[in-house]
Formats: C-alpha cells, structure tokens, sequence
C-alpha cells in the first residue's frame, strides 16, 4: 500500500472581505513514490460551504460571501490522497473584518422634552449609535447638520447633546425644534477602497412652557357707554386677560384699582364691568376706570400682574336714525331718467332729496355717501349735522355710458359719525340713461386681406368686412363704401358689408395682381371709421407657351449646344415654369434636350461629321425636331415648334471676327445691325475730325478785312444820360443813318475779301464819363468811329493786324466816314448830354 509521506497545510488562514471566486489559497502536497496526488476539502455536519478546491492542481477559491459580524472562524478539513491512502487535517481560518457595516442609533425616535428655562450649555440629551465593525470602522463620531441655524451643540464623540452657550429657549416663540444628527464610522477598507459610512436620526426637542410671562388684556383700548336709559345693575362691557404663558396658564383675577368713585364694579372671575348706579346719579360725563387682572399661582399667590384703562361715557339716548325725505315725505327711492355723457360737474336736479336727523348734538351728526359704481357721482355736503338738502354732482362724464349701464343704481347712505350705536339709513337711487350717438362705427380688424382667383366671373364675392355701432336705433345703424384708387373693380354692399367685383370686371393676375383700397363704416349722422382692404388675385393656369417662331432654324456646331425658348404669360409659378421635350425627331435617338433650359445638344456618341454621314443619307445634315413646351400648370398647356438644325463641324479659323460669323450665321439681321453700327460709328469720327480742322483753320485764317466797323461791347450804365436828341422818326429806320454810302462799299480790301459789314449796327448810347484819347502806338493806332452820341472807342486791332502794313487804307477809309458823319450831325444839331 502506498502512503502519503509530505503533506504542508497551513492550520490558519486570515481572510478579509473578498469577492466570491477569488483564488485565496494554494494546498501544496506530495507522494512518497512520486504518484500524483488529489486535494479535497470537507467540513463538519451542519457547517456552510465557504470554499472549494480544485481536486489536482490544490488551488482554493472562495464560494460563498464571508460576513465576520455573523461568523469570525471557519473550520475546515483538508484532505490529500493518492489514490490508495488519503491524509486530512482540520484547519481553522480567521476572517479579518472590512468597513462594510453602517452606524446604527439605538433606542429611536429620539423625544425630548426642555423646560423654556433650561440654562443655556445645559446637557439635555445623549444620542447613542453602534458599528459592528472593529478598529476604525467601528468608531463613530457625531456631528449635527445646519449647526450655525441650530440652536443646539453635541458632543462629537459622547453624543451629548446640549444648549449652545448663549442661547436660550422660548416656549412663546418656538415650542418645537428639530435638531438632524449624523453619526460617522472611522473608515476602513472594503474590496480595496477606503469607505466611510455614517447614519442620520432627527431629534425632537419639545419646549415646555414655564411660568415667566405676566398677563395681557386682549382688545384694547376698552370703550363703554351708559346711556340714559340704562338701569343700574345693568353690564357696560367686559374686560378680557389672558396668562402670557399660554402651555400651563393660572386663572386671572380683575379688580378696578382707581376711578370709579364708587360707580362701576367689575367681576374678579369674568371682568364684567357694571354701573352700580342709576344714570342720573352719574356726576361725571366720562369716567376712566384702572382695571389690574394678576395671575393666581395654583398655591392661590398672585405671581403677575398686568394694567388696563376702561373709559366710559355717559350720553343721552339716541333714539332716531337719519331719515330721508322726497317732495312729499319719508321716502327710500329716488328715480330720475337723463342723456347719457352730461357734462362733468352737472347737478342732477330732477333728484329732490332732503336728509333729517332729529336727535340732538353729537347724535345728530351723520355722513353722506354713494354706495355703487364708484367715481360717477359724488354726493354734497358729505357730513351733515341735523338736516340737509342732497346734491348729486356728475364726476366722470365718461363713465356715463348707455352702452354700459342702462340703468345705474345707487345706494345713498346716511350713518352716524359720534354716536356708539352708529345709526344709518339708505334710500335708493336709480339714473336711467337715454342713448346719444357717441360712439363711431368700428371694424372688426383695421385691415382685411382676400384672394380671389383670376378667373372669377363678375359679381363673385371676395371678402365681408364687418364694422359694428353700439349706439342704439338709427344711431346703430352702419353703412358701408368704399373708394381708392384699388377699388375700381369692385363694388360692396352697403348694408351686409360685402365685398364683391363688379359685373363687368375682368381679373388677370398678368396685368396687375395687388388691389387695395379703402372701405367705410359710417352712421346716419356721419360718423365713420376705415380699414384697408387687401386683394391678391391668385393666378390660374391661362395662358399656354409661347415660341417666338413656330418653325425656327439654327446652326449647330458639333460639341456645342442650341438652345430653344418658350414663353409663358402667367403671373405665378408653376404655371409659367417651361419644361421642354423632343416630341418627334428625324432621324430619331439622335439629340437630347435639356427639360429646363431647352439646350439642345447631341448625343454623346456624335464628335464629327463622318458619324453624322454614317445614321442619314441627307449630306446637307439638316435634320428637323418638334419640340414641345409644356408649363406646370394643373390644368397643364403645351405647345410645339418645328426646330431645323443645320450641322456643322467647327471652323478652322480663328478668332473673334470667326466666332461673331459662326454665332451670326443663323440670324444675318444681327450681323446686318452690327455693321450698320461700326459704319455709323466711323462716320460720326469723320464728322468730329472735319469740324475740329475746319475750326482751327477759321482761327488761324490771316486774311482779314480792309475795313470794318467794330461795334463797341455794350455795357451797363452807371449813371443817367439825357437822350432826348437820340429820338428818330418812326417811318425811317434809325440805322439808315448810320450807312455806308454805296462807293465805300465798293471799296474792297487788297485781298478782295468780303467779310466787311454791309451796313453797320445802330450806334450805342455812349457810356460816361466818355473814353479818353488813346495814344497812338507805332503802327497800331487806335482810332474811333463819331456817333450822334459820341465817339466808338474800339480795342485796339489784334496783334495779327500790327504787321500788315494797311494803314494808308484804314486812314482813308476813317477820313471819308467822318465827314460823313460831321455832315449830319450838322444837320441834326449839337448833342446834349
């Protein structure tokens, strides 16, 4: 038989909190002969199973949660065999505590009662908790929540808790405090972390009342009367005290101290205050009785005390309450009808109302009020002694309204203003109100806004306005128009305020699609307001495409596109969004069409002419389609057009004035209308060139005239000229005077120029003071032409003239006309200035 000769268990293992199936030990055991060996762990009757072992390999893992708080010491047997004998031993195994438990308090709900009085730093109560754990787990310290709002302080490791030093209780101000306790373990490891675990409890703090608050009289000040009628015996008023300490009050016990002369009583149990006299024994019209109510401890001693003044009056016996009167006696409701708006500060004098009181002094002194819708009316005199007459007196006219009130109702009272019984009295008085047209129609909107397709037959209705009047009667009445520039097309009627078009109107989105005008809402008397009225005309699918040409040719160069365009004349997508379409082609396949552009291009596979020769015998390669253009309109339109294409390749010459050629070739109007232009533009430049030669020329020209006659640039007068001598016959012309007889016309200059004048201007009125004698200047004199006013005084002759050498011709020429001139100036006498 074999034997197991080496087997090494531990007799203690030292478990803490783990998790289950965690590997914590490994059983280490061998055979003598070197078989193999199997590991086993048992344990005793009754025994929970906290471990298992792997049979061959000796590994012990953990199967079942450990709890120290429920079981500290696990037994065990452990077991090795070689398949013939087996060894076991018993092991015991430790298991090492973790924080896994909570603060627990003990004896909850934790009560406390405190006297008011207990001095403050006082101990009034000990909160106890408990930890099961060991070490620090298991410490606890105690610590309150909100401690600055607290009234209280606890001791952080007895749980002590006391009154904050300082602070006092008060059964009168708080009689319940609740005081919130934490309790907080040490920490400990758990699973590998450090935790921390605390518990909460609330302690309450019941305040008891205790005897330290004197007495106090409820209702004060304390008035009573005692009228003439009064029997002696009889109660004023009773005085009332209670104990301050209202948890244990003592019974209060009344006594009048002073100032009753012997007149007044008051009970010790109840405070009934009473005249022990007859009224007309009373010497005095007001008496002001010292009452003191003291608190009776249960040992029967007065512990407290308090003080209060009664005053009571002795009156005469108010007997009569204030009475209205009408024109013919008592009476309590007063009717009147009137317009409504009065002006504010009206009387209202259909209202005949009088007042009485026929008590005397202070009892006959009442107050006058409206009781109603206040701020309408106010009543005059306000306070009335004895008797009056009542004024109504309209306050706010505005309020007034028979759109609001029908009918007001007020209630006019009459009530005692020194008197303890405050006697009144009311009457009715009710204002029935006639309508006036003070209101102005209104609409229901400031503006109305309507669509109305453009297909519509006249006389279709659009919109309803509404406008509404709250006078009554005709007043209330509205009658509607309109106007505006918008408002040609339609009509409204007058009473149900309808807006319709006219019969013979014709609406189109395409010509104008916005009116707005103006409608008027307008009463009998002619009061009236406006609203703007908005109309949209909604477009309706009307019109079909449109091509410029129905049958249309165009040039097509291989690789750029040809485009087609329809148009459509309605106001609104989609009913004028074209979409185009090859309805039929020859040869067919052969070209595509862009659906919204209408490019039309071809296909793909077609780059030159030899592909084109290849699909049609036609060499001319002009090929036809039919296009259609279609809108999106609902219901749609269509219309087609025959489109021919001639096909060509791209031309070899470059260039702009080739490209221009290519895209011209299907429109020769627009190349036509291009060359006209740059024609009409070289023409133009041409004109521009010869007027600036022909300018420039005419200022350099340097053959100037033999003679002429320079007419002196008119200026203005500085001062006043008597011309009474320049006054010339009607029937002759005044220049005639002035002309060149016919043989120094014939005079020509040595270049036979005939620039020179053939009569000269009429002379000028000279300007003062006359010009002075020019000196002459070499060969550029100046000289002057005699007038009947004068002399002409010209600029001197041009620079160009100073080389010319005529000055003989000139001389000559100004000899001849100054005796010519001299001659008739004789004639016609001196000139006066």
């Amino acid at each position: 038989m074999k034997h197991v000769r080496h087997f090494t268990p531990s007799l203690f293992l030292s478990l803490v909190h783990i998790c289950l199936g965690t590997h914590v030990y490994t059983l280490n055991g061998t055979d003598p002969e070197g078989d193999p060996v199997t590991y086993g762990l048992t344990y005793e009757a009754g025994s929970r199973r906290y471990f298992s072992v792997d049979k061959n390999l000796g590994n012990v893992t953990l199967i079942e949660e450990l709890d120290r708080e429920k079981e500290d010491e696990i037994e065990v047997i452990v077991s090795i065999s070689d398949g013939l004998s087996t060894v076991s031993e018993k092991v015991r195994i430790l298991v090492m505590d973790a924080n896994d438990e909570s603060p627990e308090f003990i004896n909850t709900p934790y009560i406390v009662q405190v006297p008011e009085n207990t001095p403050s730093g006082s101990s009034i109560f000990k909160i106890e908790a408990v930890d099961k754990d060991t070490g620090s787990g298991g410490s606890i310290t105690y610590f309150l929540q909100n401690i600055h709002a607290n009234k209280f302080t606890i001791d952080r490791h007895s749980g002590v808790l006391r009154i904050k030093t300082g602070v006092t209780l008060d059964y009168e101000k708080s009689r319940t405090h609740f005081v919130i306790v934490v309790a907080k373990d040490g920490g400990g490891k758990l699973r590998g972390d450090n935790k921390v675990f605390s518990a909460t409890t609330t302690v309450t703090v019941n305040v008891e009342d205790v005897q330290d608050t004197p007495p106090m009289f409820i209702g004060t000040p304390y008035y009573g009367y005692v009228y003439e009628d009064t029997l002696a015996g009889s109660e004023v008023l009773t005085v009332v005290a209670l104990d301050g300490d209202r948890g244990k009050p003592n019974s209060i016990h009344y006594c009048i101290v002073n100032g009753s002369e012997g007149s007044f009583e008051v009970s010790n149990t109840t405070g009934a205050i009473s005249v022990i006299k007859s009224p007309n024994q009373l010497k005095k019209e007001v008496y002001e009785l010292k009452v003191q109510a003291s608190e009776i401890s249960q040992e029967g001693d007065v512990s407290a005390y308090a003080f209060a003044i009664v005053t009571i009056r002795v009156v005469d016996l108010n007997n009569h309450p204030p009475t209205f009167y009408g024109e013919n006696g008592p009476q309590n409701r007063f009717e009147l009808t009137m317009y409504e708006h009065p002006p504010e500060g009206e009387i209202l004098r259909g209202l005949k109302i009088t007042v009485n009181d026929s008590d005397q002094g202070a009892n006959a002194k009442f107050n006058l009020r409206l009781v109603g819708p206040g701020g309408i009316f106010r009543v005059v005199p306000q306070t009335v002694l004895n008797e009056a007459q009542v004024t109504i007196i309209v306050e706010n006219s505005a309020s007034i309204d028979y759109e609001k009130f029908k009918v007001l109702t007020f209630k006019l009272l009459a009530i005692e203003v020194n008197t303890p019984e405050k006697f009144s009295s009311t009457a009715d008085v009710v204002i029935r109100l006639l309508d006036t047209n003070d209101n102005v129609p209104k609409f229901s909107s400031d503006y109305y806004i309507a669509r109305i397709p453009e297909n519509s037959p006249g006389g279709s209705n659009v919109v309803a306005v509404t406008a509404t009047d709250p006078d009554s009667g005709l007043w209330g009445e509205v009658k509607y128009s309109i106007y505006g520039t918008g408002a040609d097309l339609f009509l409204i009627h007058p009473s149900t305020g309808i807006i319709y078009t006219q019969p013979w109107a014709v609406l189109d989105a395409e010509v104008n699609s916005k009116y707005n005008f103006y409608v008027k809402a307008e009463d009998t008397d002619g009061k009236y307001s406006l609203a703007e009225v908005f109309i949209t005309v909604l477009d309706v699918n009307d019109h079909s495409p449109e091509f410029n040409e129905n049958i249309q040719e165009k040039t097509m160069i291989i690789g750029s596109p040809v485009k087609i365009e329809a148009i459509d004349q309605d106001a609104e997508e989609p009913n004028n969004i074209v979409d185009y379409s090859i309805m039929q082609a020859d040869p067919a396949n052969v070209f595509d069409i862009d659906q919204s552009t209408g490019e039309i291009k071809l296909k793909s596979y077609i780059r030159s002419l030899d592909i084109i020769h290849n699909i049609t015998k036609n060499k001319d390669c002009i090929w036809s389609l039919v296009v259609q253009a279609k809108d999106r309109g609902s219901p749609s339109f269509s219309t087609t057009a025959v489109l021919k294409i001639d096909i060509t390749e791209e031309t070899l010459h470059k260039g702009p004035m080739a490209a221009f050629l290519m895209q011209t070739k299907d429109n020769p109007m627009k190349a036509l209308g291009v060359l006209a232009g740059v024609m009409g533009i070289m023409v133009l430049i041409t004109i521009m060139i010869s007027t600036a030669m022909f300018w420039r020329n005419k200022r350099s020209n340097k053959i100037m005239p033999v003679r002429r006659i320079i007419k002196k640039r008119q200026t203005p007068q500085s001062r006043t000229v008597r011309m009474e001598w320049l006054k010339f016959k009607r029937p002759s012309n005044a220049a005639e005077k002035f002309v060149v007889e016919d043989d120094a016309q014939s005079l020509h200059n040595e270049n036979s120029n005939n620039n020179v004048q053939a009569a000269p201007m009429p002379p000028t009125a000279p300007s003062p003071p006359p010009p002075p004698i020019l000196a002459h200047r070499g060969d550029a004199p100046g000289w002057r032409v005699p007038t009947v006013s004068g002399s002409l005084t010209p600029k001197f002759i041009n620079k160009q003239l100073k080389n010319r050498g005529h000055g003989s011709a000139h001389n000559a020429l100004v000899s001849e006309l100054k005796m010519k001139f001299e001659k008739r100036n004789a004639a016609i006498g001196d000139p006066h200035i």
